[in-house]
This record gives structure tokens, sequence and C-alpha cells, in this order.
């Protein structure tokens, strides 16, 4: 496909990402109006880009034609909380909204994989609104907190320059990282326990 062809095929997404973004990040006047502290940091998203789309497409043996079918992040939003209790908070807030269809949940938090990275995952069906019609796409959340994001995007920029393909020690020293960002995480969480309490 041609650069036009993408984008015109990209372009629910693109206003799926545009969409969620508004909406999720709606939350925390919300909290602040209520006086509740947010369990919402801040809120990102992007579009898979067309080369990550093709390099997956290739790894996974998916067709053109099953595109939006098999790859369940063509639509990335990400949520950034501040502790790890929060990330709960907000998966209990994604579960109660009418506007959205969840179809799947990974917890990565509490079952970390084995490189270290921590997330916990949701795919969802968004029913998007087009001049055609309604259009359902479907999208992934992300929930993570500052300290683990910091972690994986540094790991995915390693993991492009290298290919993934890593030395023992990178991998040991990536673990190693990844649970001191863990600790890191349990110190705030435990502060911020104490000052509530």
């Amino acid at each position: 496909m041609n650069d036009k062809e993408w984008a015109v095929r990209l372009q629910p997404y693109k206003q799926t990402v545009d969409e969620l973004k508004v909406k999720l990040r709606g939350m925390r006047p919300e909290f602040n109006l209520a006086g509740i502290q947010t369990p919402v940091e801040f809120v990102t998203g992007r579009v898979k880009a067309v080369d990550a789309i093709n390099e997956k497409m290739t790894r996974r043996h998916i067709e053109l034609d099953r595109l939006e079918k098999d790859m369940e992040d063509l639509a990335g939003v990400r949520i950034m909380t501040q502790f790890t209790d929060d990330i709960y908070k907000v998966v209990d807030l994604l579960r109660q909204r009418k506007d959205m269809t969840i179809l799947e949940e990974r917890d990565y938090v509490t079952n970390g994989k084995p490189s270290g990275y921590r997330s916990y995952h949701i795919v969802i069906e968004y029913p998007l609104q087009l001049i055609t019609g309604e259009h359902k796409v479907l999208a992934e959340i992300q929930i993570r907190t500052m300290q683990m994001n910091v972690w994986a995007t540094i790991e995915h920029a390693i993991n492009y320059k290298y290919n993934g393909e890593y030395t023992e020690d990178m991998e040991q020293q990536l673990k190693l990282a990844a649970d001191l960002s863990n600790q890191i995480d349990e110190i705030f969480e435990h502060l911020h326990q104490e000052t509530n309490d």
C-alpha cells in the first residue's frame, strides 16, 4: 500500500486515539472538582507507525485483509499513574464505562514479564462514529505507573537499536533496572499509604 492508502486505512484509528485521549483526560478535572486525588496523572496516545505494522504483520503472519481484526494495538492509549494501586482504580473506572467494550485484560503488573516489563493492558472495542455510520475499532489501553513507563520507554529504545537481540549481560542489566524500578514504586506506594493513614 502507498502512503495515501495507509493514511485512509489508519484514519479511524487516529480519530479513536484522539477521542479516547479527550475522554480519559477528562477524568482528571472530574476528580479535582470532587476534591478527590486523581489516579490519572496523564494520558498519551498514538497510532502504530506503518513500519511497525509491517514488521508485526510479518512476525505474526497477519494478512492485510485481517489487519483490523488481528492487530489489537493499531490504536494505543497510555494512562500513567503515580502509584501502583491507582492502576487498579483506573481499571475499575474503565470497566464501568458505557462508551467502550472491554474484550480482554492482561495484568503484567502482578504478573510481570520475564524481561521485567510491567503494565496493565486492556483491549477494547470502541464504537467510532464516522460519516458512513458506526465503525467498531479495536484499541489497546495500557495503564502503568510513571516509573514503569520510564523503564518500558528506555527498554523499547534499546530493543529497537539492537533488534531485540540482547546479550545475556544486557538482559540481566535490564532485569535489574526493572527490579529497582519496582522497588521504587513499592516505596512510593508505602509512603502514599502512610500519608493517607
